[in-house]
C-alpha cells in the first residue's frame, strides 16, 4: 500500500510523500517514537490535525509522525486533562457541554489540542493563554518527559517557544476553566456575554460565514485558516498608513511600547487584494469570504500557494511598508 501524501493529512490538501508515517495514539507511543527517531538521525515532522501546515510537493525524506492520542478528563471541577491528538472543537464541545467556560470563543478552530499552546491560538478575543496552566511535553534535547508550567512558553501574540524550534513534542495539556453559564465578553458581539452554548453557535456561524469552519465540499476552507499573524507596527506607520487609505477608523489596537498591532486582512484588501484575488483562473487565491485566507481552489500545489503568499506580502510591503509573517509552518519550501 502507498504512503498517504501530505495533501490528504493536511487542510490545504497540498503537499508531497513523506518516505515513512509512524501514527501514535498514545502519549507514551509519541514520546517513544520521536525519541527512536531522533536517535537514529531520521529527519521527522509532527502533524496533528494538519491545519498549521505547508508542505512542498514530490518525494520528502522525512518521516511523518501522526499525533493521535485522544481523550478528554476532568482532573477536578475546573481543570480539564487534554491528550494532544484530541480534536480540539471536540475539547470545546466537552467544556461547554460540561458548563465549563473560558474557551467558547475559540470554537471551530481546525487542528489538535496539542497544537494550541504551540502558536497560542486565539479568536475573538480569548486565546489558548487565558486557560492554559501546564503542558505535558517529550523534551527532544533533554530526552525527558515532563509536565512544565504554562508561564514556561513565553507565551505572546500567536507565538510560544515551541513554535518553528522543534525543541519538544506536546503529549498533553492541562487548562484551568471557570464554572458559569455566562460566556466571556466577545469581541464579534461587541463585548456582550451570552450563555456558554448561546456563544459556542455564535462563533461558530460566525467562522463559517468567513469560511473558517472545514468542510470537504466548500474550497474555501482548503486552507490554513488565517494564513497571516495580524502585525505590530511602531504607531507612527500605523498612523502614515491610516493618512493614506483615509479611511475612518482603522482597525488598530495598542500593544505596548509604543508598538500598534493592525489587520492583516484589512491591509491586504486596502492594497488592493480582493477577496478570490487573483482570479478564477487561478488554482491558489484568496477565499472569496475571508481574505486571510489562502485558498486550495481543488488542483493547486504547495508551490502555488507560496506563491501567493508571497505575491499578497510583496502587494501590502509595497503599499504600506508592513512586511506580512506567515502563521503555518512551511516544510521544504
Amino acid at each position: 500500500m502507498s504512503t498517504p501524501s501530505f495533501a490528504s493529512l493536511t487542510t490545504l490538501r497540498v503537499g508531497g510523500t513523506p518516505a515513512d508515517i509512524v501514527e501514535c495514539t498514545t502519549a507514551e507511543a509519541l514520546a517513544a517514537t520521536v525519541a527512536r527517531l531522533d536517535a537514529a538521525g531520521t529527519p521527522l515532522i509532527i502533524v496533528g490535525g494538519g491545519s498549521n501546515l505547508l508542505v512542498a510537493e514530490g518525494a520528502l525524506d522525512l518521516t511523518a509522525v501522526l499525533v493521535r492520542n485522544t481523550g478528554i478528563s476532568l482532573v477536578d471541577d475546573i481543570t480539564l486533562r487534554i491528550q494532544a491528538g484530541t480534536v480540539w472543537d471536540n475539547v470545546v464541545a466537552f467544556a461547554v457541554e460540561h458548563g465549563l467556560g473560558g474557551i467558547e470563543a475559540l470554537s471551530g478552530i481546525p487542528g489538535s489540542a496539542g497544537a494550541t499552546p504551540v502558536q497560542n491560538v486565539g479568536a475573538y478575543g480569548s486565546e489558548i493563554a487565558d486557560v492554559l496552566t501546564r503542558v505535558r511535553l517529550y523534551n527532544r534535547e533533554t530526552e525527558t518527559d515532563e509536565w512544565v508550567p504554562a508561564s514556561s512558553l513565553d507565551l505572546a501574540y500567536r507565538y510560544s517557544n515551541l513554535k518553528f524550534t522543534s525543541r519538544a513534542v506536546v503529549l498533553e495539556i492541562e487548562l484551568e476553566l471557570e464554572k458559569t453559564e455566562q460566556s466571556i465578553p466577545l469581541r464579534h458581539l461587541g463585548g456582550e456575554r451570552v450563555s456558554l452554548a448561546e456563544a459556542r453557535e455564535s462563533v461558530l456561524e460566525t467562522r463559517r460565514a468567513k469560511g473558517m469552519v472545514l468542510d470537504s465540499a466548500d474550497h474555501d476552507t482548503w486552507s490554513a485558516g488565517s494564513f497571516f499573524t495580524n502585525p505590530v507596527v511602531p504607531a507612527a506607520l500605523a498612523d502614515d498608513i491610516e493618512a493614506i487609505v483615509g479611511e475612518d477608523r482603522m482597525p488598530r489596537f495598542a500593544a505596548g511600547d509604543g508598538q500598534v498591532k493592525l489587520s492583516a486582512a484589512w491591509l491586504i484588501e486596502r492594497a488592493g487584494c480582493h477577496r478570490g484575488f487573483p482570479g478564477e483562473d487561478a488554482p491558489a487565491r484568496l477565499s472569496t469570504k475571508h481574505t486571510l485566507a489562502l485558498t486550495n481552489r481543488g488542483a493547486a500545489t504547495a508551490d502555488d500557494i507560496a506563491a501567493l503568499a508571497r505575491r499578497v506580502q510583496g502587494v501590502v510591503e509595497k503599499q504600506f511598508g508592513v512586511e506580512l509573517h506567515p502563521e503555518p509552518v512551511w516544510v521544504g519550501l
